[in-house]
């Protein structure tokens, strides 16, 4: 890819072409971003640092850019994909771009704040640490133990509070959703037979149906999809968990539920607060939800939020597919907004909270109309093309397969 398009490449240092990550580029590109990301980390648990976090965030900023657009930090994971896809060089620069705007709005954060930042949860039997309060808060994403994370929603703790039982716990949770995901994944694959591996993808809702069979089938996919998104999250998460906990010596304490039973909430505000997960909620509050508060109140912080995850979500597909459209992600992800502010405005109205089992299908009902948006962009950039996590098991990956493909067939034949 070339970058001469732009002279201030050259004033920064960045090369006429990406070059590949390997230790060179790294230390010249990648780590000099990284340090002043610690660095700010340090400086904002520290009294009397404002005005050095300020100085240092624009360079953090500029640096970060530089690091995006000069090296190419794919590790041609592409050529491990099915038929061999290859994927644009433009998407180099987005999948960089959305790791470096992570620890950019991160330090965009810290260098506002006027008070040092302060844990208040360490490991059971610890002292506190400099060092580790840094190394905590570069990784804490969620801003679990820290003050900064107000009105974050944590999950209830039912899993064992011994470090034994805790990690059997984590282990067969991990299990159990690596098999579920990879159920439905199979599932997923078995209802999208053509264009599921290839760039640009297939979508959801096929045209040869009646409107109805047409829309429930996608609503179908949709389910699936949502299902094996947070199959594969929470199967990360534990393994997460079990490496803090086994190998880093953290306490279970450090490690809450990732996800609250997302699939009871009864409504959407109890969907998207609560019942997901929260791991970059603070980070779309920055991007998105704060500036547009200052504006609109109350209602731009929602908007604004949701429409941060929007943009952050298709950058994420556009490293996949470049024809991807950012209206899907911004429809998908936006509409989410006015449905959250129509529950504030009828508890205001009426006095009730939306909730029951009538919250309960209107959070359904609003999840599926634009989920299935949302959805059809990730099958559309070929997001749910990874290897499944049953393909190791032939016979049960052929029963599944073979389930949904005869019922898809008998959709197809209504």
């Amino acid at each position: 890819m070339s970058l001469s398009l732009h002279p201030m490449w050259n004033a920064i240092g960045v090369p006429s072409v990406k070059a590949p990550l390997n230790v060179a580029t790294f230390t010249s590109y990648i780590l000099p971003p990284l340090l002043i990301y610690f660095l700010m980390a340090f400086l904002v648990i520290k009294p009397k640092t404002r005005h050095l976090r300020v100085s240092c965030w624009p360079v953090l900023a500029l640096l970060a850019l530089r690091a995006s657009v000069s090296v190419d930090m794919s590790l041609h994971l592409e050529q491990k994909f099915e038929n061999d896809l290859a994927v644009s060089p433009l998407s180099n620069y987005h999948v960089a771009l959305n790791s470096m705007l992570m620890i950019v709005t991160r330090a965009l954060y810290w260098a506002s704040v006027k008070k040092p930042l302060v844990r208040h949860l360490r490991a059971a039997n610890t002292s506190p640490s400099t060092l580790m309060d840094v190394v905590d808060l570069a990784f804490t994403f969620r801003g679990y133990g820290w003050d900064w994370s107000h009105g974050l929603y944590v999950p209830r703790e039912t899993r064992p509070s011994d470090r034994v039982g805790f990690v059997s716990s984590v282990t067969l949770s991990a299990i159990v959703h690596a098999f579920i995901c990879g159920t439905l994944h199979r599932a997923l694959r078995a209802f999208i037979p053509v264009g599921f591996d290839t760039i640009p993808g297939a979508t959801i809702f096929d045209d040869t149906l009646p409107f109805h069979v047409r829309y429930f089938r996608s609503s179908l996919i949709t389910v699936i999809g949502y299902f094996t998104t947070y199959g594969y999250l929470q199967m990360y998460y534990d393994i997460c968990t079990l490496l803090g906990v086994l190998i880093l010596g953290q306490d279970p304490a450090q490690w809450p539920p990732g996800f609250d039973a997302s699939w009871r909430a009864t409504s959407l505000s109890e969907f998207w607060g609560r019942g997901w997960h929260q791991w970059l909620r603070h980070m779309f509050l920055v991007q998105g939800g704060y500036p547009l508060s200052f504006i609109f109140g109350r209602a731009g912080l929602v908007t604004g939020a949701f429409l941060a995850s929007g943009m952050y979500h298709y950058i994420g597909i556009y490293s996949l597919d470049p024809t991807s459209k950012l209206w899907r992600m911004l429809v998908g992800f936006g509409m989410m907004a006015p449905g959250v502010l129509a529950e504030q405005m009828f508890k205001r109205f009426t006095g009730w909270k939306v909730c029951g089992l009538g919250g309960w299908l209107w959070t359904v009902t609003w999840m599926l109309l634009w989920g299935s948006v949302i959805i059809d962009g990730f099958v559309r950039a070929a997001l749910f093309r990874i290897p499944s996590t049953i393909d190791g098991v032939p016979v049960w990956r052929a029963l599944v397969e073979g389930v949904v493909r005869h019922f898809d067939t008998w959709l197809h034949e209504l």
